[in-house]
């Protein structure tokens, strides 16, 4: 199971994207769209997005009733992009 803060920012950015490739539609956003699903379903155990998000929601919730794992980022703080750049 991924940490539930690499998972938050692996979500946030699935919708991120999700939304980028609506609007525009790039090959490089579909790309990066592809990436990120793919890595959120290895993370999750899954084989599609939808699977993914759904495991993701269930872990997450769980993460956020665990006093030790009372991260702000949980909540959709800050981006993956932003946690990483931080540390």
């Amino acid at each position: 199971m991924a940490h539930p803060v690499i998972l938050r920012g692996l979500v946030d950015r699935y919708h991120e994207l999700l939304a980028q490739d609506s609007a525009q539609g790039s090959q490089e956003t579909r790309c990066q769209l592809e990436d990120v699903t793919y890595t959120l379903c290895v993370s999750t155990g899954t084989r599609t997005a939808d699977e993914a998000l759904a495991v993701a929601e269930q872990q997450l919730t769980a993460a956020l009733r665990d006093p030790a794992l009372s991260d702000p980022a949980l909540r959709g703080g800050r981006s993956l992009d932003a946690q990483l750049t931080a540390s």
